[in-house]
């Protein structure tokens, strides 16, 4: 059974030509001799070849849309078969001249951009934006087929200009200046992810409200406005914790009839800084042709700074390995209220990025 499927032998009896004239080619690059593997080649190239031209005859009869990206697809099939062959010795030695379909082929690729490009110029009578999509879709299929063909891709610029959505991300600066780069730090950040995920191939465009009256941008589909409030940065809380430890530990004895052990102690004073900083951020999808919010929400973000450090007396056996790391520790310097600022975005970020991904997605 193994050798079977591994030489081809039961594809070709399902007709599944491709494989299995793919499998017999591999069986042989590895075994030359295989006996199997020849046979189904042998066999089954010149059935492969005959049914590949009965298809073409019926692909070239039938009225379906887009048929010629059918022919297409099976000629660039066989041509594989062909290179895969000629690449193998031993299959060559059997087929001495594997089917080519290359000069075919280039009469059907343009065929195909045909029949794409007024596929396109058809949806573009119908002069809606979803029209618009379709019909940069066909005219990019079209110079994908013959690249250069006709003014496909002034057509997809013109279309893709149509169909796309532009939104204006406004970021409204907040009311304390000291805070105002990490603001605008949190809001590239959001305007990068947003033209990462919405590439130059997407339907959707996103301007600063700079880029936006650069481009004299003068109609948005949408306005996304982000605003902080009610944040709060570096607000310290200091406490102390005094704690008695005590710890028995075994010792060795001469006298192994008794079990004796030690007795160690200590005062550990255990002290912990500690900043928290917080705040929301509202953000607000307005559509300005008809003033409609259409969506209000408000993203929380925190964050906690904490500084632990300790000091003790007493026997330094008393401490468990925690304790005692805390006691090469110190006072630390506090984070800078820029940095706070920006650490309290991260879980906002982290909200809002899905957010406005799913909210643009829909187009």
């Amino acid at each position: 059974m193994f050798t079977s499927c591994s030489t081809g032998k039961k594809a070709l009896q399902k007709g599944d030509y491709f494989s299995a004239i793919t499998k017999a080619v591999d069986r042989l690059k590895s075994a030359p001799d295989n006996k199997n593997a020849s046979n189904v080649l042998r066999e089954g190239y010149p059935t492969t070849i005959q049914w590949v031209q009965e298809e073409l005859v019926l692909i070239q009869n039938t009225s379906a849309p887009f048929k010629w990206e059918s022919a297409i697809n099976i000629m660039e099939q066989s041509n594989r078969l062909s290179d895969e062959i000629r690449r193998t010795p031993a299959a060559r030695n059997i087929i001495r001249n594997p089917k080519d379909y290359t000069s075919e082929l280039n009469v059907i690729y343009e065929r195909a951009a045909d029949e794409r490009y007024n596929a396109g110029l058809t949806e573009f009578e119908f002069n809606t934006r979803e029209s618009a999509r379709m019909a940069f879709e066909h005219f990019r299929l079209a110079d994908q087929f013959v690249p250069g063909y006709k003014d496909a891709r002034e057509l997809m610029e013109t279309a893709k200009e149509l169909a796309t959505i532009k939104v204006i991300l406004e970021a409204i600066p907040v009311n304390v200046s000291r805070y105002e780069l990490s603001a605008e730090f949190f809001y590239n950040q959001v305007f990068e992810y947003l033209n990462h995920e919405f590439d130059q191939y997407s339907f959707v465009n996103f301007y600063t409200p700079f880029q936006a009256e650069k481009e004299n941008l003068e109609n948005p589909d949408y306005i996304v406005a982000m605003e902080f409030f009610d944040f709060s940065v570096g607000n310290l809380s200091h406490t102390e914790k005094e704690e008695n430890l005590e710890k028995k530990v075994k010792i060795d004895s001469k006298d192994t009839t008794k079990i004796q052990y030690k007795t160690y102690k200590a005062k550990l004073k255990i002290y912990t800084d500690e900043v928290l900083s917080g705040g929301s951020l509202r953000v607000r999808i307005v559509e300005p042709a008809t003033d409609k919010l259409l969506s209000d929400n408000i993203f929380p973000g925190t964050f906690s700074w904490v500084n632990q450090y300790a000091m003790f007396v007493g026997d330094e056996e008393a401490l468990d390995k925690e304790q005692l790391r805390l006691t090469k520790g110190g006072v630390l310097p506090l984070p800078p209220q820029q940095d706070l600022f920006i650490e309290f975005t991260k879980p906002i970020y982290g909200q809002l990025t899905p957010y406005l991904k799913r909210f643009f997605s829909r187009f």
